[in-house]
């Protein structure tokens, strides 16, 4: 490319001319070129650990005057050939016309002005963009695409320079990350290093320090282990691959790829060497950081963040901490609470920034009876969060009933503006309870006073003193709005007014996959509670369930969720237990309710390790009985509320809402360290079983003011000799003792980890379940279907990386039988014909490609799955001389017409079959492994 002219005052060091003339020379890098010796060997390896390539291009063209000393550059090349054409375009357009100038100054003058010419033309054609990478970064792209083959679609997120370990040999060179491939480079001395690796392939990935590789970070894929190390920062290194690891595994969840955020802020100042993908990236994490903490609605973005302390009056003291800027922020006064910032660093900047904020923020909500969006806090100590009011009309607790924009159907149910539980419940007075209505009474009485000294709703402080409340029982008239506040539900609600009522209006009527199943399950959901023993109830569930699906048909509908919707319904109406169901399925238990119960398979490999961890003994036994595996899912996925009675029950869900899945997983471990003696001499899995069933079943809640409700897994406790009752409370409570050590970020940590076994687990299963569904007689072996079935698959995915103008047909759909989940198309089907086929025949391969293609193609669709791959290349590799030549035959056939039931008379056609059946003996014994080997 050319390059602004700058002066160059050493140009021979290191460099060898390979073309000169009066005005101008091209040189060439030693290291880079054939030759050298052990002075190109030195400069190619320095090049390398000092990234001097990533600046200095192979090859450059030098202007200088004869009298001169002084050399410029106007052009680089990262090949022969570009340099080559700079190099003619110079001959052709300057050395004439340099004849005709007395002057030096003058030719010198001239020839950068017409340098700085080309350069302008270049980029006046060149399109805008949005947010441009800092030059020397283009450079290291440029280089990685060059270096590993890849395409203009694979972007550069960052590089790093490390060592790779190979053997116990560290090789230096520079670690590039994009997108889509973890790729690193080293030279040394001649010996040269280069990796590939899919992100998608990855199945460990972890940071770890051990005497062989001292702070490196391990990669693993199915056939081989990386060690990295020798990291500038090592911390923020295995971060970005974390992410991007983690976009890969939803690729291969979902299908859905990584899209380039347009909406990312311009810096205010620029940032040297960071990409817009590294700064995309980054606000990406500081997001999911921001919702998770303060349990935010997907869409809300956090615009920026400053240190400050908070004037807390319930402790008379100012809290260090951070505000956190969403955007829009909205601020309201109505119920009176002031919030002080203090020790700001730019307090006018931020009084400014909250001004533009409330200038974009309308002053009324359309219908909306419920707290805004809001600016939070967060602090070491104690646990506070908080937030500053909205402007507009507003409740102070999310109880009150939204009115306006429900529609006819929802509203005329009761169910609408109530829980069930009120409607099904006898209305007895406190006092005729006697201990139990004393002691909820008390506990009403405590969340009172609570709410007097730290808020009531989106605003109230959640400090320890929550966590107390929370853990002795939230009482049921204040359970359904607690149960909003705490899982972030409320802030969805208020936000989207009217959207439930316009999803059961839309779905009513709509007949899918998920409405059957639903339908199936109606009446098993909680069957022992009277609110479930009529239509009434049956209707709301319906109603709930059916909306979700039609909202999220990726997760539709699936065993649990009603279970666990059941109880929603108890304690808030139809709308809030609606969205009470969005932030469990897609926030606070990810991935937990899809076809695979990815999230709950996750939890349980953190359960089992857990398990490694605190209960060392039990593990190995808990491994040998595969119990873990069957209790996991059916604790996990319903919240413990399908294996223990229902007023039990619910006090954990109480605290899940709070905490999140370390409750569940401490509690999942007290219960295993409580029956260790009995489960340690267990012979089966289900003795276990039984040992673990009836324990539950005794797990019991005195305080509860309910009416008790039948378990189906009271069988478990009959017999002579029942086992005792165990409280809730004190259960949680030894929870709480023997496992706080558990904390929200580890448990994250822990999910990634398990994330790629998992995902990678499935994927596995899947490629065997396509294996088995090919006919034995195809003529491959287990292990070239497996190889073939890979190849495949990369060529799905590097379509799904790189081709943005794919059809929609294309794109993976997890919900499809395996077979049918990766297709090609045309285009990936004439790359894999070169590569593999016998059949590949120099400038006719794409006219055959496409000809067997269509061929292939029996639905017509454009698309051919694996099993049509697999046909195909069958035919080729193992068909007889009578099965290829009609295969031939069928290639050569114009679309439309069909093979004829009498083969045509004549010398022609014999001459031509002649030459096919020629053709057929030829590439006869061609074998596969052979082109499945070259390939890797």
């Amino acid at each position: 490319m050319w390059l602004g002219p700058e002066e160059v005052l050493v140009a021979n060091a290191l460099w060898v001319t390979e073309r000169a003339n009066p005005s101008s020379c091209c040189k060439w890098r030693r290291g880079h070129g054939k030759g050298g010796g052990l002075t190109g060997l030195l400069v190619g390896t320095l090049d390398v650990v000092l990234d001097s390539s990533a600046r200095v291009a192979p090859y450059r063209i030098l202007h200088q005057t004869q009298d001169s000393q002084v050399y410029w550059t106007v052009a680089c090349g990262s090949s022969r050939k570009e340099i080559t054409k700079h190099w003619e375009w110079l001959e052709n357009n300057l050395l004439q016309t340099l004849s005709i100038f007395d002057n030096e100054e003058d030719i010198t003058t001239f020839v950068k002005g017409k340098i700085y010419g080309i350069i302008a033309e270049e980029n006046k054609n060149l399109q805008p963009q949005g947010d441009e990478d800092p030059g020397k970064f283009k450079e290291a792209e440029v280089k990685m695409r060059k270096q590993f083959g890849m395409p203009e679609g694979e972007k550069l997120v960052n590089y790093y320079s490390c060592s790779y370990w190979k053997g116990r040999v560290p090789r230096q060179g520079w670690l590039y990350l994009t997108v889509n491939h973890l790729c690193f480079y080293s030279f040394l001395l001649g010996k040269e290093v280069s990796l590939v690796v899919q992100w998608v392939d990855i199945t460990r990935l972890e940071k770890n320090a051990t005497l062989l590789f001292p702070e490196s970070i391990r990669v693993d894929t199915r056939d081989q282990e990386l060690f990295f190390s020798m990291f500038l920062n090592i911390g923020e290194t295995f971060k970005l691959m974390e992410q991007l690891a983690n976009l890969a595994m939803r690729q291969l969840l979902d299908s859905e790829g990584f899209l380039e955020d347009k909406a990312l802020p311009q810096p205010t100042r620029p940032h040297r060497n960071i990409s817009a993908l590294k700064r995309d990236l980054d606000a990406r994490a500081k997001n999911e950081w921001y919702r998770a903490t303060f349990r935010l609605p997907q869409d809300e973005r956090l615009d920026g963040h400053t240190g400050c302390t908070l004037w807390t009056p319930f402790s008379k003291l100012h809290i260090p901490g951070q505000i956190v800027l969403p955007s829009p922020v909205s601020v309201s006064t109505k119920s009176k609470m002031t919030f002080l910032f203090a020790n700001l660093k730019d307090r006018d900047f931020l009084v400014q920034r909250i001004s533009d904020f409330l200038q974009k923020t309308p002053s009324k909500q359309p219908s909306v009876s419920g707290v805004g969006r809001k600016a939070s806090t967060m602090g070491p100590a104690p646990e506070s969060s908080c937030a500053p009011q909205e402007v507009s009309e507003q409740p102070a607790s999310p109880t009150s009933p939204l009115g306006g924009h429900q529609s006819s159907h929802v509203q005329e149910a009761p169910t609408a503006s109530q829980g069930l539980l009120k409607l099904f419940q006898r209305n007895v007075p406190m006092e005729d309870l006697g201990a139990k209505g004393a002691k909820e009474k008390m506990k009403e009485e405590s969340w009172n006073i609570h709410f007097f000294e730290y808020g009531r709703g989106m605003c109230m402080y959640r400090t320890a003193r929550t966590r107390e409340l929370v853990l002795k029982g939230i009482p049921e008239s204040l359970r359904g709005e607690l149960w909003l506040l705490f899982s972030g539900a409320w802030n969805e609600m208020v936000t989207h007014p009217g959207y439930y009522a316009m999803l059961v209006a839309e779905s009513m009527g709509k007949y899918s996959l998920a409405t059957e199943e639903i339908e199936r399950d109606l009446y098993r959901s909680m069957p022992e509670h009277p609110a479930f023993q009529n239509e009434l109830g049956i209707a709301a569930l319906r109603r709930v369930l059916t909306a979700y699906a039609y909202r999220n048909p990726t997760i539709g509908y699936c065993q649990a969720m009603n279970i666990v919707t059941s109880v929603l319904l108890l304690y808030g109406s139809e709308e809030e237990a609606f969205w009470l169901l969005v932030a469990l399925c897609e926030h606070m238990l990810p991935d937990y309710y899809n076809t695979r119960v990815v999230g709950a398979l996750v939890d349980q490999g953190i359960f089992e390790e857990l398990t490694r961890d605190f209960l060392p003994q039990l593990s190995e036994k808990m491994q040998d009985l595969g119990v873990i595996s069957s209790i996991s899912l059916s604790w996990f996925l319903t919240l413990f509320l399908s294996v223990m009675p229902f007023e039990s029950a619910v006090v954990i869900v109480d605290c899940f809402f709070y905490e999140g899945i370390k409750v569940i997983l401490q509690v999942a471990l007290a219960i295993l360290d409580a029956n260790m003696e009995q489960l340690l001499v267990c012979s089966d899995e289900g003795e276990a079983m039984t040992v673990l069933g009836r324990y539950l079943d005794n797990v019991v809640n005195k305080q509860s003011i309910s009416p008790p409700i039948p378990h189906l897994h009271a069988l478990l406790t009959s017999g002579d000799d029942p086992p005792a009752e165990v409280d809730i409370f004190d259960l949680l409570k030894v929870s709480y003792e023997k496992f706080s050590s558990l904390r929200a970020d580890d448990i994250e940590q822990m999910r990634f980890k398990q994330r790629l076994k998992v995902i990678q687990s499935l994927e596995d299963t899947a490629k065997r379940s396509v294996v088995r569904a090919i006919p034995g007689d195809i003529g491959f072996s287990v292990e070239e279907l497996e190889d073939l079935y890979m190849v495949f698959k990369a060529k799905h995915l590097a379509s799904q990386y790189w081709e943005s103008s794919r059809p929609a047909a294309m794109r993976r759909d997890p919900s499809l039988p395996y077979l049918e989940q990766y297709r090609i198309a045309a285009s990936q089907f004439q790359e894999l014909f070169a590569s593999l086929t016998p059949w590949a025949c120099r400038s006719h391969t794409s006219v055959l490609a496409g000809r067997m293609f269509r061929l292939l193609d029996g639905n017509k669709d454009s698309l051919i799955n694996f099993k049509e791959f697999v046909t195909g290349m069958s035919g080729m590799y193992h068909g007889d001389l009578t099965e290829k030549l009609k295969a031939l035959y069928k290639l050569h056939l114009p679309p439309g017409e069909s093979l004829p039931t009498q083969p045509p008379q004549g010398p022609p056609l014999c001459t031509e079959l002649g030459l096919w059946r020629a053709r057929a003996q030829a590439f006869a014994g061609a074998g596969l492994q052979h082109r499945l080997g070259s390939r890797k």
